[in-house]
């Protein structure tokens, strides 16, 4: 957890959503970054996402790893839910594959406690179930691979109620034929010094074969439809975060944010619409944060200095100078200062 953390200061954030790592390491590093221990983004987590438990009952490697937290009824869920606010996670995250009963559940006990839900869906019926349970943000949306684009109904329902949606539409239909084209990415200088050489060797190893993944299973589908489904979104007029899935395979942190707002500008959206989506509406209707998210006064200084004006170069986001965080300069010149 500590390694990914300490790269995002290199890169392009002063703040981050971790949706699904495990407890109580994510709240440790969270923690520690607040305290000024740990360099990193501030962080708000949710700890383990909660997934409908496997036939059998036989833990999985998510489960065995701390990702997921399994359920077998709506109201474990909804224990579930009970358990990781205890625990001091900032929001909930709800994993694909459950259904509209556990959804309530999990939405209820959550807004009980003051937490906002997130679910990781793709499906049309469990995007819908979600929605109409009262989910605060759908992510995901339309990046599954197999799924053609939504009903116009849902989405015309959807961008009307002003919930947010995150569409993640660059982790694996950028990735795999930029990889593909340029192999020499996985090798990028920076990723040594981001995960430290220990780490670095270990991904190293896992990009043997990298096509073969299953994380790829479907990117034909993925690639074919992404560009009618992101659209959708887009022209909809729905309320749209920006997020990444970082940290999933070759999906680097280093790059992440700003090859996802790429890609929405490829799609048709407007430059300053998406500058807005990953900034104020990221904090107020993903995050729910009023101190965050714009430059003015009684807000948190948080500030982000780059070579270029991304209202004409998307890219000048990949050419990030100076980070600055609630005021401390946390990359550039005088790094550690205080403004």
């Amino acid at each position: 957890m500590a390694a990914p953390a300490a790269a995002w200061p290199a890169t392009e954030s002063t703040t981050a959503i971790d949706v699904g790592d495990p407890l109580p390491e994510s709240l440790r590093v969270r923690d520690r970054i607040k305290k000024g221990e740990l360099a990193g983004p501030r962080l708000f987590v949710s700890g383990r996402m909660i997934v409908r438990r496997r036939p059998g009952g036989a833990p999985g490697v998510t489960e065995k790893v701390g990702l997921t937290q399994p359920v077998s009824t709506p109201e474990e869920a909804a224990a579930a839910v009970e358990e990781l606010a205890n625990a001091g996670v900032d929001l909930i995250k709800a994993q694909s594959g459950l259904n509209a009963a556990y959804f309530g559940a999990i939405v209820g006990a959550a807004h009980k406690r003051g937490l906002k839900v997130h679910a990781h869906v793709y499906a049309e019926d469990e995007v819908r179930e979600a929605f109409e349970a009262g989910v605060d943000v759908l992510q995901h949306v339309g990046s599954g691979g197999t799924h053609p684009p939504y009903t116009a109904d849902l989405v015309r329902r959807i961008a009307q109620s002003g919930r947010p949606i995150v569409d993640t539409i660059a982790h694996r239909s950028w990735i795999y034929p930029a990889t593909e084209a340029f192999p020499e990415r996985l090798q990028d200088p920076r990723l040594k010094e981001d995960f430290g050489p220990e780490i670095y060797d270990e991904v190293q190893k896992s990009f043997k074969n990298w096509h073969t993944l299953s994380y790829f299973n479907r990117i034909d589908s993925e690639l074919f439809f992404r560009e009618r489904v992101a659209r959708q979104w887009i022209d909809s007029g729905a309320v749209m975060g920006m997020g990444t899935d970082s940290g999933t395979p070759m999906n680097f942190h280093t790059e992440a944010l700003w090859r996802e707002m790429k890609a929405h500008v490829d799609m048709g959206m407007a430059p300053s619409r998406v500058l807005v989506a990953a900034t104020r509406l990221n904090a107020t209707r993903v995050l729910g944060r009023t101190d965050l998210g714009t430059i003015e006064p009684g807000k948190l200084a948080d500030v982000i200095v780059v070579d270029g004006d991304p209202n004409f170069d998307i890219t000048a986001l990949s050419r990030v100078e100076i980070v600055i965080v609630d005021g401390v300069i946390r990359k550039g010149a005088a790094h550690g200062a205080t403004r």
